[in-house]
């Protein structure tokens, strides 16, 4: 019976998981050996980087669970995984804080004109520009996971309006005005200031955000993408920015990463962008190696694992949601 792991963990994190699994073997493939151990592993727990051949551990017929170590699954969520009796569990929820400051550097930067007050720094101009408002304004938030429970958390004390919309519109927390359901997608755009991208990358939402919901958009608005890139599409973006509909774009993510150095988004004094780095934080590797302790301890034990994913959508129900980080 084998675990095989795929993320940077160091010899303490894989104690950590014998000491869990003792009956089990561990064996740390990183990212040069995940292709060819992975159809040897009963469980895997992290997130394979590099190109998999998925038919040979399909064909292996030994991988009973994937315990991702990211909270976006499209690196596992192949054809033949969803089809297949493999559990899915992600790490939903556990990186939240570190998603939502990463939210609130971009928003800041935007509102407080930070790309072009750092152009000026550049060239020693020393030169006031007018600036932009959080208090008083309407947020929206688009998908209610546990990132965006976090940053309406975050963002309440703020005096703001708070709205959002979620494929399960349940058990919304205080801090909302109000939840909507998914197809009121264009109900929140209509009234927000600020919209915050935080759902998940599947069949339904890759380029939802197209030249069409763009311009759904309060004129003026700006739209802030923790979420997926592959979400927003890129051209129409450039477009919204060139003609006014948008007053700026925060982008830890794009559609293509790394981001083309050719893109018209460098030069915008409108964008910030950052390279995808939401969720990263000085404990990742400890956080991710404590909750898959947790849920290890779970499937052995014969529960199901907190975060396990409807594999069609791409992310748990909220009620199987490890809200530990969230709270």
């Amino acid at each position: 019976m084998r675990i095989v792991l795929c993320y940077p963990v160091e010899e303490r994190h894989v104690v950590q998981i014998q000491a869990a699994a003792p009956e089990w073997e561990v064996v740390n493939a990183g990212q040069e050996r995940i292709d060819e151990l992975l159809p040897t592993a009963d469980i895997f727990i992290g997130h394979a980087k590099v190109p998999v051949n998925w038919d040979r551990v399909l064909e292996s017929g030994r991988l009973k669970w994937i315990q991702s170590s990211a909270a976006g699954l499209d690196h596992c969520l192949v054809p033949g995984v969803i089809q297949s009796d493999i559990l899915v569990s992600s790490a939903s929820g556990l990186f939240a804080p570190q998603v939502a400051e990463q939210t609130f550097s971009l928003l800041f930067g935007l509102l407080r004109k930070a790309p072009l007050f750092f152009r000026a720094e550049q060239r020693r101009d020393f030169i006031r520009l007018p600036t932009d408002d959080l208090r008083g304004r309407t947020v929206g938030i688009v998908g209610m996971g546990g990132n965006g429970r976090m940053l309406a958390r975050m963002l309440k004390p703020w005096d703001i309006k708070l709205v959002a919309t979620d494929h399960f519109p349940v058990d919304p927390p205080a801090e909302l005005d109000e939840l909507w359901p998914a197809d009121r997608l264009d109900d929140l755009l209509s009234v927000s200031d600020i919209v915050l991208l935080t759902l998940p990358l599947n069949v339904h939402t890759h380029g939802l955000f197209d030249e069409n919901r763009l311009s759904q958009m309060r004129q003026g608005a700006f739209l802030i993408n923790v979420a997926r890139g592959s979400v927003v599409a890129e051209s129409a973006l450039v477009g919204a920015l060139a003609s006014g509909q948008l007053a700026g774009a925060g982008l830890d993510v794009t559609e293509v990463e790394p981001l083309s150095p050719d893109s018209l988004l460098w030069d915008d004094p409108k964008v910030m962008i950052s390279p995808h780095v939401g969720a990263q934080s000085s404990r990742r590797v400890d956080d991710t190696t404590d909750f898959a302790c947790v849920n290890l301890k779970r499937y052995l034990s014969g529960e199901l694992p907190y975060n396990r994913v409807d594999k069609v959508l791409g992310f748990p129900h909220p009620s199987v949601v490890w809200r530990s980080a969230t709270k």
